[in-house]
């Protein structure tokens, strides 16, 4: 079974876009979007600094552009299931069908404007750690009022809270733990500190008449199939003040009886953590348009299966 996935924030990088919209048509439908948003999408996609694509409000349309454009150069595809991380479950939405680009796009626009405002409120951020054993770190992240916001397994958590609290961190480290590392975000998402975003995006999913998934869609909240449009677009609005449970997701993958996870442009970060999770379970990372032909193989093979 094919898995198709797309990343969350902080996997932009800048100029990533530049050879997608090379490809026909592509140039045209990013000309399109970004009009409809009010965002121009091919200038931070490719001429834009680290800096300016840090920023969330632009950050967030431009990663989930990036996934639409990248999933529809493959063609035809039938995925098992579809799941995405973060501000890619509104990529995800898209592939299922269950919204349509324009409304997508819409989305995620009103969604990063909002979150930029809530992390303004408080400086806050977000930091990764590396090694230790995930229930003790848990434990000490609590004990220091800091948030695990993404659980992503293999190994991988994320902090969030105040920078005092990241300061703290960087210093009493939980036991086991190798190094705590800064991310590039401009605030803690998935925490309590996103809490008026959540009011901003009930209103804007309101708007949207969500259809049910074409496809399986495994929510981060919790690692379930989620079965009626309505659901997802209801679990899309808390999910920015929740953790990401992204290490359930991928025990839904392996319980579905995932075989391949191909991840969507900006590609690389979640088949990492597929490869040391899912052992055996092929991946393939959709980084530029060079990457389509062996994507668009891996596709065939499992259409025939």
């Amino acid at each position: 079974m094919l898995v198709l996935v797309a990343p969350g924030q902080g996997a932009q990088t800048p100029g990533f876009l530049t050879p997608w919209l090379e490809l026909p048509g592509a140039a045209d439908r990013v000309a399109a979007w970004s009009d409809a948003i009010g965002l121009d999408l091919a200038h931070y996609g490719t001429k834009a600094d680290a800096e300016e694509i840090r920023d969330t409000a632009v950050a967030q349309p431009l990663l989930v552009a990036a996934g639409i454009l990248s999933a529809s150069a493959l063609g035809a595809v039938t995925p098992g299931a579809v799941a995405g991380h973060s501000v890619g479950e509104i990529t995800a939405a898209a592939f299922a069908g269950i919204l349509d680009d324009a409304a997508a796009l819409t989305l995620v626009r009103k969604r990063g404007l909002a979150m930029a405002d809530a992390a303004a409120i408080t400086e806050t951020g977000m930091s990764a750690l590396l090694g230790g054993d995930p229930e003790v770190s848990v434990a000490h992240l609590e004990k220091l009022g800091l948030t695990p916001a993404n659980v992503n397994g293999a190994g991988q958590i994320v902090a969030a809270g105040t920078l005092e609290q990241l300061a703290v961190l960087n210093e009493d480290k939980p036991e086991g733990v190798r190094k705590v590392v800064p991310l590039k975000v401009a605030g803690a998402f998935h925490t309590h500190h996103m809490a008026p975003a959540v009011d901003a995006l009930a209103k804007a999913a309101a708007e949207l008449t969500p259809a049910d998934p074409k496809f399986t869609y495994v929510s981060n909240k919790d690692g379930q199939t989620v079965a009626t449009g309505a659901e997802v677009l209801e679990r899309l609005v808390g999910q920015v003040a929740n953790p990401v449970r992204w290490d359930l997701c991928m025990e839904t993958f392996k319980e579905l009886g995932a075989t391949a996870v191909i991840e969507v442009c900006p590609g690389g970060t979640l088949v990492g953590l597929a490869k040391r999770a899912l052992p055996g379970v092929r991946t393939l990372a959709l980084k530029t348009p060079d990457d389509l032909d062996a994507a668009r193989e891996l596709i065939t093979e499992h259409a025939n299966a």
